[in-house]
């Protein structure tokens, strides 16, 4: 996210040798620099602006109302503010302000000040739990032992080419412009934990190093939401959900889109292909433990059960 220049604004401390220029006289002369400072780094600028000015606008944008109409439309109203608010550009209270200057009643607000007050909640649990949010919280609901997740990313799920259209075009976007719509951030997650069987702190680390809005409290925590180790079930979804919510601009061109999608069907059909049993794998875990072999070593300390989010609605 490159910054425009705060005028008048200095920062606190004086400019240190070696350091990044402060000012440019344009995001080229940006890219520029950084292209020579870092020459083995691939891609571009993202086309997300950062600094106040940006933020500002954005920020007078805001319609909580609309937002809580079509929110989970990739089309829909959403604030775009996540990344300054990550970078201390913008404060919750700052946002919160705006939000309720902007409505005429509380139900026109309730939605966006919930989101902001989840934002808050994560930022709590991380200050308890600290490098614990990268253990499960809880144990999974998905009928599997962690030891049936894979530890690393699989090659095309990194590059974008698993031949999923909208999976692809989620990776592109993550990418280029270090930014996805929180609908297209749980999708991407469900497919890479329950469809590929990845570990959730896999996908967890990708989205960081890649995220302008990532912080480990949000994304780390709302990952394990997705896996179920922080919720009583986990999340899935279907081909009808996604071409909802994505008004069908993936599968109209996904070579898929006639035979092939993983997730052209029902969500009980879903549900018995990714999911087993509960009560039999406990059963195998029971006796695991009872014969000195338990496999799911990250449940051993883990946190009350009483610290879960509560599930959404798929």
């Amino acid at each position: 996210m490159a910054s425009d220049s705060l005028a008048g604004v200095p920062l606190a401390w004086p400019e240190q040798p070696g350091e990044l220029p402060r000012r440019f006289d344009s995001r080229q002369a940006l890219e520029a620099e950084l292209q020579q400072l870092f020459p083995e780094a691939p891609g571009a600028l993202s086309p997300i602006r950062g600094g106040r000015r940006q933020a500002e606008t954005l920020l007078n944008r805001l319609q909580p109302e609309r937002y809580a109409k079509g929110r989970n439309f990739l089309d829909g109203p959403v604030t775009r503010l996540s990344p300054y608010i990550r970078h201390g550009v913008l404060t919750l209270a700052e946002v919160r302000d705006a939000v309720f200057a902007r409505t005429r009643s509380r139900q026109g607000s309730e939605k966006l000040i919930n989101e902001l007050g989840w934002r808050d909640y994560w930022q709590r649990l991380w200050q308890q739990l600290g490098d614990g949010i990268w253990r499960d919280q809880e144990e999974l609901k998905t009928g599997h032992s962690a030891a049936a997740y894979a530890s690393t990313l699989p090659a095309d799920i990194d590059e974008g080419r698993t031949g999923l259209a909208c999976m692809d075009g989620f990776i592109a976007e993550l990418h280029t412009s270090g930014w996805l719509h929180n609908h297209a951030r749980m999708w991407l997650a469900a497919y890479l934990v329950h469809w590929r069987r990845i570990r959730w702190q896999a996908g967890a680390q990708w989205f960081l190093r890649h995220l302008l809005d990532g912080d480990p409290a949000s994304n780390n925590l709302s990952w394990q939401w997705v896996a179920s180790s922080f919720s009583h079930k986990p999340y899935f979804f279907n081909r009808g959900n996604l071409e909802r919510y994505s008004n069908g601009s993936f599968c109209r061109s996904c070579a898929l889109r006639e035979q092939g999608c993983p997730f052209d069907a029902s969500y009980e059909q879903l549900e018995a292909e990714l999911f087993a049993p509960l009560p039999a794998i406990r059963a195998v875990d029971q006796r695991n433990r009872e014969g000195g072999r338990d496999r799911n070593s990250t449940r051993q300390g883990a946190p009350s059960a009483a610290l879960s989010r509560p599930a959404r609605r798929r």
